[in-house]
């Protein structure tokens, strides 16, 4: 049963973020849809975290955030007169930059990058300049020079959450420069990955939250997989749909009860298995189904509903291939492909998965002609 208070109303955003405030979570989760105001939420969120003199001016603030207006730190100079240095400005006026120049940023934001991108890249903060390479050549002195690119328009994105990563873990190990954080707000950080990614980010972002006490987060996003990796990778997170309704903002508690976004996720796997093109990552999608379904029907291990009796041999061994297969390091730079006897097994266990439980066959319409023509 819904616990009581599972559904709350609030008259505006400000009223919304002063309740996330309150809650004293180490991580909260909230999904929503776009247009629903997650980005103004952070900003209200942000401001309120302010104190300001006499004067209006800020004396301090509590909130590290990423979210679009974090990505308009970043501009880029394409050199229109020469068309050769093109470089990625900082906006150094912002706290953000503060104290950077003296912390090995390089090296901090490498640490992250070499699991996303293969490009390499250098900052020159006098210049608040960054600048992208991939190959080099030998200058007349005999000396390597790179040859400067504009990366693409996805491979900035995820330049900048590394960027926003490194300095997010300068705040969560007290550094002097960011001792004044006290809450990550990070909105919607994988607008312009694909799926694969998305993965890598959320189980990346989870491990960096989990094994620190400092600060609070709040992750929002409308992402349906990256926000259902974080849901299973960090347990005891808070999880909430946010929605907007005629009343005002309305955030409904999903912390213990099955989330309702798992269709979407469903119907993804069918089409992928039908079309052949199946990645390791899609049995980190299936777990999570199967997780969810398990919950629903009041299991307590998703191998509950593989295995059609204690002794179905093949249903422990599916079960197994699972949790084997949905374990690792994630898929990375790269999607890697299944084996075709990984993809045999992964039909199997779906197959039977939709059998026993029953979704809209509307949804899958292949499966449902199959069925038609059994």
């Amino acid at each position: 049963m819904a616990a009581k208070h599972s559904i709350q109303t609030f008259a505006d955003l400000d009223a919304l973020a002063r309740h996330l405030r309150s809650l004293d979570k180490k991580v909260t989760l909230i999904f929503a849809y776009n247009g629903t105001g997650k980005t103004r939420l952070s900003m209200h969120f942000k401001e309120q975290g302010k104190q300001r003199n006499a004067d209006g001016e800020v004396t301090s603030r509590d909130t590290l955030y990423f979210n679009a207006f974090t990505e308009d730190l970043f501009t880029w100079d394409n050199d229109l007169e020469h068309d050769r240095e093109r470089v990625l400005r900082m906006n150094t006026a912002s706290r953000f930059f503060s104290g950077l120049a003296e912390l090995e940023m390089e090296s901090r934001i490498r640490s992250f990058l070499h699991r996303y991108a293969d490009f390499q890249f250098d900052i020159d903060y006098d210049a608040g300049t960054i600048r992208f390479w991939r190959e080099t050549e030998e200058n007349g002195e005999g000396e390597d020079e790179p040859i400067l690119i504009k990366v693409s328009r996805g491979e900035e994105n995820m330049f900048i959450w590394c960027f926003f990563l490194a300095v997010a873990q300068l705040a969560i190990e007290g550094q002097e420069a960011y001792d004044w954080v006290k809450y990550l707000y990070i909105d919607d950080p994988i607008s312009s990955l694909d799926e694969n990614n998305a993965i890598a980010v959320a189980a990346h972002l989870a491990h960096l939250l989990k094994k620190q006490d400092r600060v609070e987060a709040i992750i929002s996003s409308h992402h349906t997989l990256f926000f259902n990796v974080l849901c299973n990778e960090i347990k005891k997170a808070q999880r909430y749909f946010l929605s907007r309704e005629e009343t005002g903002y309305c955030l409904r508690d999903t912390s213990n009860t099955p989330r309702f976004y798992h269709v979407s996720m469903l119907k993804e796997l069918h089409e992928a298995a039908e079309s052949g093109q199946l990645y390791t990552y899609h049995f980190n999608i299936l777990r999570s189904i199967l997780e969810k379904t398990a919950t629903f029907h009041g299991f307590n291990h998703f191998g509950d509903i593989i295995k059609r009796d204690p002794d179905d041999e093949d249903g422990m061994l599916h079960q197994r291939y699972v949790q084997l297969l949905s374990h690792g390091n994630y898929s990375l730079f790269e999607p890697v492909e299944m084996l075709e006897e990984n993809k045999q097994i992964f039909h199997k266990i779906l197959k039977d998965f939709m059998s026993n439980y029953r979704f809209n066959p509307e949804l899958f319409p292949e499966a449902a002609a199959e069925e038609v023509n059994a």
